[in-house]
């Protein structure tokens, strides 16, 4: 897939996981690259962007499978933004959908 479409997408899917509930970094990886082909290496700098943008803190809490890990909560600057981001990318996609509906039609004349 195409690296820019990720790069678009990964905010709002980093959003979108935190929104429900509190996860750690490596979490957030894996239930990304579930779903969509990406590198720990490009989530961990976006994940410092948002921190320093106030879009969520963070706090460390003891692991039993080895050291502590440091979790992300999102805040409430973090849920708006959210918001904003759902709302432009509903708009987005209607359009791109739209787009390739009428370039892939089956009405060729």
């Amino acid at each position: 897939m195409n690296i820019q479409f990720k790069k678009g997408a990964l905010e709002l899917c980093v959003l979108a996981l935190l929104n429900k509930q509190d996860r750690y970094g490596y979490e957030l990886v894996q239930k990304i690259s579930d779903q969509i082909a990406i590198s720990e290496g490009s989530v961990y700098p976006l994940l410092r962007r948002l921190k320093k943008e106030e879009y969520f803190t963070t706090y460390l809490q003891e692991s039993q499978e080895g050291p502590s890990r440091k979790y992300y909560r999102l805040t409430e600057k973090g849920r708006e933004h959210l918001e904003e981001l759902m709302e432009e990318w509903k708009y987005f996609t209607k359009g791109v959908n739209h787009i390739i509906k009428e370039g892939v039609s089956d009405d060729k004349e």
